[in-house]
């Protein structure tokens, strides 16, 4: 166990921000395998609005610092080429 104080918060941080992290990134799973569903299912409206929701979904992620930016523009892209492609 951490003696210093600065080091028991610094845990208690670690813990807190792991935990946003896991619930963003199962997020981000989510939202792909929604748009990658209905790209195989055919459904062009349904893709387009899954990519619509997942687009907007992908770059907030990016601000609330859990993406880099060159990541999200990699997901963003892919996507949408497999919109495009029905």
């Amino acid at each position: 166990m951490a003696n210093h104080k600065s080091s028991i918060k610094r845990i208690r941080q670690t813990i807190v921000r792991a935990e946003r992290n896991r619930f963003y990134r199962t997020r981000l799973k989510n939202i792909v395998k929604t748009v990658n569903t209905a790209v195989d299912a055919g459904n062009k409206e349904e893709a387009t609005a899954a990519f619509k929701t997942a687009n907007q979904q992908i770059h907030k992620f990016v601000s609330k610092g859990v993406l880099k930016k060159a990541t999200a523009a990699r997901k963003v892209s892919r996507l949408h080429r497999a919109v495009n492609a029905i």
